[in-house]
């Protein structure tokens, strides 16, 4: 898979990328239509300033900030009052009680007046320019009922949090670009995407029931035909947790994402009219499978130091040999590719290759675990019940 990465994220670049005018620098669009920006908050009394004020000072003529109080139990609406009385373009939209995120998305997308939606996490940093990029994929493809943005990790004081900077480039960015070559998109990021308001309105709008409501809108617009694309150019500062329990946390959640993901549309994916979504799906069940087949190497070699097994099934070490020089190796190389592409948008990134090499001890071992949890637990406990707002681990302070 590293080289369809690979391969799909340099043709995208070169395709796409290169020779265009840098992120603060876009070019004109035809016409600038009237946007919307919705800002879901939920105990954020602390970082919804700074995200607003960002929202506020984007180089784009004429827009509205929609924030979604969802039932804050903090200072979130004495903040959020104090901000309308400082920012023209802001309306508040309080509920009565914790709905979730998808809910909150919901309400502020029918509160909106525009049929183009930015949506940016109420503890995100959205950069100037990000909104004029989104909006021209919209303007310029009736298909496209969705935008992707690139999310930067801006929290670096930890080996954990260093890493992440790294994975957001050289993992997910690298695979949104070759995704986007050989058919459609696993998921819109969260934290910053555009949608299309007349393609939410076909599909019912976001899924209240989901673990993850990006992956899931991201299929059902996909499944009905709309086109996501991915802009790197639009890009949003973000916070990304920092402790072990914090991270275990957000990866099993999004581990729970993927499995409800597959488990509600897998199968209408495997028909001719939807074999672009083939792609995807092959590839989040080989992700799959090879968490399993891990699990079952390391299960067998701690069984072999206490019980006689057969010498098919013997396991005498996972520590890696001359095949685990070549996986770090083209491990390596994958990174390498993504910092050269991502330098276009971050100068200094490079300076984190060397962190980004500890990535596998880490995030691999979390990936397999979380991935093989996650799909008994979402088949054992798949119910009609609303998923919530919880806090996150937002890094250390």
């Amino acid at each position: 898979m590293a080289f369809f990465w690979m391969i799909g994220g340099v043709y995208y670049y070169l395709r796409r990328e290169r020779g265009t005018p840098p992120h603060d620098e876009p070019p004109p669009l035809r016409d600038s239509p009237f946007v919307s920006v919705l800002v879901p908050c939920y105990n954020e009394a602390e970082r919804i300033g700074e995200t607003i004020a960002a929202i506020a000072a984007q180089a784009y003529p004429d827009f509205e900030i929609i924030a979604i109080d969802d039932g804050s139990t903090d200072d979130t609406v004495e903040r959020l009052a104090e901000l309308v009385e400082q920012v023209p373009q802001l309306r508040v939209v309080h509920l009565e009680s914790n709905h979730g995120k998808a809910n909150a998305l919901r309400v502020g997308a029918l509160a909106s007046r525009s049929e183009y939606l930015i949506c940016v996490d109420a503890d995100a940093i959205l950069d100037t320019h990000a909104t004029r990029w989104m909006v021209g994929h919209l303007m310029d493809g009736p298909r496209v009922g969705g935008v992707t943005g690139n999310p930067r990790v801006r929290n670096r004081t930890t080996l954990l949090a260093r890493m992440q900077v790294g994975e957001f480039s050289a993992i997910i960015g690298l695979i949104k670009r070759a995704q986007r070559v050989y058919g459609q998109l696993f998921t819109v990021s969260g934290v910053i995407c555009a949608f299309r308001k007349t393609a939410l309105n076909r599909i019912g709008y976001w899924s209240d029931r989901m673990v993850t409501e990006d992956i899931d809108i991201s299929w059902r617009l996909q499944l009905d035909g709309w086109e996501i694309r991915y802009e790197p150019n639009a890009l949003c500062w973000i916070l990304m947790p920092e402790t072990l329990g914090g991270l275990w946390s957000q990866r099993l959640r999004w581990a729970r994402g993927g499995v409800e993901v597959l488990l509600s549309h897998g199968r209408s994916v495997l028909t001719w009219r939807k074999r672009r979504m083939w792609g995807v799906l092959f590839e989040y069940l080989a992700s799959l499978a090879w968490a399993y087949v891990m699990l079952t190497l390391i299960v067998l070699w701690v069984l072999g130091n206490f019980l006689p097994l057969p010498p098919s099934l013997y396991v005498d070490t996972i520590l890696p040999r001359w095949h685990g020089v070549v996986l770090a190796t083209v491990c390596m190389l994958q990174f390498f590719t993504s910092l050269v592409i991502e330098r276009r948008y971050e100068r200094p990134l490079a300076r984190h290759f060397y962190w980004i090499i500890w990535y596998p001890l880490a995030f691999w071992i979390i990936g397999m675990l979380t991935a093989v949890i996650a799909l008994p637990r979402t088949i054992a406990n798949r119910s009609d019940r609303r998923a919530r707002w919880t806090s996150p681990d937002r890094g250390v302070r």
